[in-house]
Order: structure tokens, then C-alpha cells, then sequence
């Protein structure tokens, strides 16, 4: 058995998320089904850096998984274009030690989100940024971000349904892009628990908006409580980018 890791692509709009779930389309499915087709029937388990919701896409996803095949790590990608929908693409396929696990020995993840400032609806960007029509300070964003960066429990900005214990993270960077009505952040770190990137966007918002003040995060964070923070973001505006190893 050779292990392969692969980085892939997705568009997350009709998918009910990475996971396979029952009757449900999702990512991890219809890469193991063509996986399937590939084997002539023999069943091929993937594993990925970490789940995405419905709704969320991915440009650098890796996954993994173990085939008997021998097939030239190029000819790899052509294989399961072949067979995979049009909002799944194979970036890279090439070959991995045995002990490689997408998820456990991934050092670190960036997310980005993208969100159009404007009041006046798009249709062409409906599914990949999420529309927010108020003004923002986003000097006043990126002094609260500033209280964000660095090694926190972050239990009052992922959801109340994570399960893990440890929900002690390390983000390196927080930057904010803002070009024409587009403003994009970038979150870097070394690992991001349940909708964390997605209610720290909804949180600086309102700091944007000047529901907040930036000071507000240092208290946000000792609470270890997910009613203070803000709301969580849409997700269709949350993009995995990269995962680092």
C-alpha cells in the first residue's frame, strides 16, 4: 500500500459540509465514491486537515489516503478529475511517508474570509462573500484584533457544540485587506476550533460598527463564555486557504 496525499479544491456551495454524512452530498463522499470507481469497487477512506461546514469552501484542503494502485503520482489527478464533479479539483497528488496523517501532523492552518461592503445585492458573488452593508472602522478592527493575536483560550469564540477540552490556540497573524467593496481577512495560526474563524469575524464587525471597543476582547477571552462574543458570520464568505506542515 502506498500512502498519497493530496491538496484539493472546493466549492462549498452545495455541499452539506467536508464530512460524509447520511443522504447528505459531501465533499469526503464523492472523493471516496470516485475512489471507489478507481478500486473497481473496493473501498478507499479519506482523511482530511480538518472538517469544513456546509457552505464553506477550501483552496488548499489536503487529504490522504492509501491505495494498492501504481499509478504516477501526475496521473493521480487526471484519474479523479475524471470521475469527481466539477466543484472538486485534485490541486496535487504526490507520494507520502506511511505515518503522514493530514490532520495530525498539519503545524498550522490559514483561513480567509471575503465580504462585500455594500447594501446593493450581487448575484455573481452571493455564494463566496458575504454581503454586510454597514460602515466600518477598520482601524478600530485591527487595534481589537491586536488583542487577539497570541496564545488564549478561545472558548468564547467557537461554537457551544465543540467538543474538545483543550481550546487553548495560537494565532500568529490577524490582517484585514480592504480593496474597492471588498474587505478580506487573514487568520493564521496553529490550530482554529469549532465556527472560531467565523465568530471572530462576526465579533470584530461589531467592533467595526462600534457596537464594541477594541478593549473588549481582553475581557471577551478571560470569560471563557460564547454568549460574549459576537455573532457568527455566514458561511459562505470562509475560505480554507492553506494548511502548513
Amino acid at each position: 500500500m502506498q500512502r498519497y496525499k493530496c491538496t484539493i479544491s472546493y466549492d462549498g456551495t452545495l455541499f452539506s459540509g467536508y464530512q460524509v454524512q447520511p443522504g447528505k452530498r459531501t465533499v469526503q463522499s464523492e472523493i471516496e465514491e470516485a475512489l471507489r470507481k478507481l478500486h473497481k469497487g473496493s473501498t478507499i477512506r479519506i482523511s482530511a486537515s480538518g472538517r469544513t461546514d456546509a457552505g464553506v469552501h477550501a483552496k488548499g484542503q489536503v487529504i490522504h489516503f492509501d491505495s494498492p494502485l501504481q499509478i504516477p503520482e501526475d496521473r493521480w489527478v487526471k484519474a479523479l478529475h475524471s470521475l469527481l464533479p466539477d466543484d472538486i479539483v485534485i490541486l496535487k497528488a504526490e507520494k507520502a511517508a506511511p505515518d503522514f496523517h493530514a490532520r495530525f501532523d498539519a503545524k498550522g492552518k490559514e483561513y480567509r474570509y471575503f465580504i462585500r461592503l455594500s447594501d446593493v445585492k450581487d448575484p455573481f458573488t452571493r455564494h463566496y462573500q458575504f454581503q454586510f452593508g454597514y460602515q466600518l472602522d477598520i482601524e478600530k478592527m485591527k487595534e481589537a484584533a491586536a488583542y487577539l493575536i497570541g496564545t488564549h483560550d478561545f472558548t468564547s469564540f467557537c461554537s457551544a457544540k465543540t467538543e474538545v477540552e483543550d481550546r487553548v490556540r495560537t494565532l500568529q497573524r490577524i490582517e484585514m485587506d480592504k480593496d474597492g467593496d471588498q474587505l478580506m481577512f487573514r487568520f493564521a495560526g496553529d490550530g482554529f476550533l469549532y465556527n472560531m474563524v467565523r465568530i471572530l469575524v462576526g465579533t470584530l464587525l461589531e467592533t467595526g460598527r462600534g457596537l464594541r471597543q477594541p478593549d473588549e476582547m481582553k475581557a471577551i477571552l478571560a470569560g471563557k463564555d460564547r454568549s460574549l462574543a459576537g455573532k457568527t458570520a455566514a458561511s459562505h464568505g470562509l475560505y480554507l486557504w492553506k494548511v502548513f506542515y
